[in-house]
């Protein structure tokens, strides 16, 4: 581990920060022309560093960047995942989002959390050992993929190209905690049908409205009853995001005074590795069972949502016993000095990650760590640089570990 820890004290940090601004400043918003353009660009610097390189067609337009750092043979491979395309920009930013601005605490950018950061990290991680000369004996593989916001194309189009390796780990922001489980999404419709009256005789309506009230406060708090454990059941949740009641199923709302007879609702869920979304949603009917009997007349449905040629995000689980999960302990130590928080921890253990396709369709042991996560998906999103610099030397005493020094 001495000689690692050395290599990763030869960490340039100008140089690191200098190639994430460079990320950021590219506007690779999902499904847009600039995704590609990124792509290109991390393939070109991949080709620079001396990597095998390949711009891995998805759909349409879209590629993959994919780097192969070759080793001498005889050690272990492992992969880096991570995605380029990005959220959009929101109201209330404060600097620029595409600056790529750094100040003594932080580099700013739209994506620069979700997940350039952790793109960079292991990209520079990989420059630093070949910057010094090192030479592994297992491949490192790097994968720079698109569509992440689309439940993953990218990631599942290079696991069905062959692209592999005997361990991942996969960069999503984790603010540099071991994730070793999260949940698999859906997304659901409910809607209810009440019986309308006017206002002044509401006492006779059943009201979808008030049923709808009622309902999302027990939705929330909902577990599956399939979950094997109770760190499963942790990452179980459903919540409803939107919400419109009026009148008929074409929600007319023009006319306040009589009492709403309808209501649609939809909303996402959440299930751990061993749950189903047959489940999930049957234990959702069994809520609305209980609805109905509260409100008599009211009559509600619920069904799943699912998006022609859009896959799904698995769920994801690995031991924490296993092998890329205690070197990538050791190599957190190594750097903290301390215990890396291992487990299905909130709020990551919630998020869907390319690491569900990773392990379900490719096979493989992984975990998730990255850099970033408590300034995510907001304004003025930012990444800590002692956070950003960190996961590069822990990814790189990881990468020595794993693939060993030739």
């Amino acid at each position: 581990m001495t000689k690692a820890q050395d290599l990763a004290a030869k960490v340039d940090s100008k140089a690191c920060l200098d190639i994430l601004a460079d990320m950021v400043r590219h506007k690779s918003y999902s499904e847009t022309p600039g995704e590609r353009v990124l792509a290109e660009r991390m393939a070109g610097v991949m080709r620079e560093m001396g990597l095998e390189v390949e711009l891995q067609p998805v759909v349409g337009e879209r590629v993959n960047a994919i780097g192969i750092w070759r080793g001498t043979g005889g050690g272990k491979s492992l992969l880096f995942n991570g995605h380029l395309d990005t959220n959009p920009v929101t109201e209330g930013w404060t600097v620029d989002p595409w600056g790529g601005i750094v100040d003594d605490d932080f580099i700013y950018g739209i994506g620069v959390s979700n997940m350039k950061a952790g793109d960079a990290s292991s990209l520079c991680a990989v420059k630093t050992l070949i910057d010094n000369g090192i030479r592994l004996k297992g491949d490192v593989v790097l994968t720079y993929v698109i569509g992440e916001l689309q439940g993953g194309i990218g990631t599942l189009q290079a696991v069905r190209a062959g692209t592999r390796a005997d361990y991942f780990i996969n960069s999503e922001p984790s603010d540099l905690q071991a994730i070793t489980m999260h949940a698999a999404a859906f997304t659901f419709t409910i809607e209810l049908e009440g019986i309308t009256r006017h206002l002044s005789k509401r006492e006779a309506a059943v009201d979808a409205i008030r049923a709808a009230c009622d309902l999302i406060p027990e939705l929330s708090a909902m577990t599956f009853s399939d979950a094997p454990t109770e760190e499963h059941r942790s990452v179980n949740r459903v919540h409803v995001g939107v919400m419109h009641g009026a009148l008929g199923r074409e929600l007319h709302e023009w006319r306040p005074p009589q009492v709403a007879d309808f209501v649609r609702l939809k909303g996402s869920g959440r299930y751990g590795p061993g749950q189903t979304r047959e489940n999930a949603i049957a234990d959702m009917r069994r809520v609305l069972d209980g609805l109905e009997a509260r409100y008599p007349g009211l009559k509600a449905t619920v069904k799943p949502e699912t998006k022609e040629g859009q896959p799904t995000m698995p769920a994801f689980e690995v031991s924490k016993d296993a092998r890329i999960v205690t070197a990538l302990n050791a190599a957190y130590e190594a750097i903290r000095g301390e215990t890396q928080p291992t487990g299905a921890i909130a709020p990551p253990a919630y998020f869907g990650t390319d690491a569900g396709h990773l392990w379900a369709e490719g096979g493989m042991e992984g975990v998730v760590c990255g850099p970033g996560g408590r300034y995510n998906t907001m304004p003025d999103e930012r990444v800590d640089i002692v956070d950003y610099l960190d996961m590069i030397r822990i990814y790189l005493i990881t990468m020595t570990d794993i693939c060993e020094i030739a």
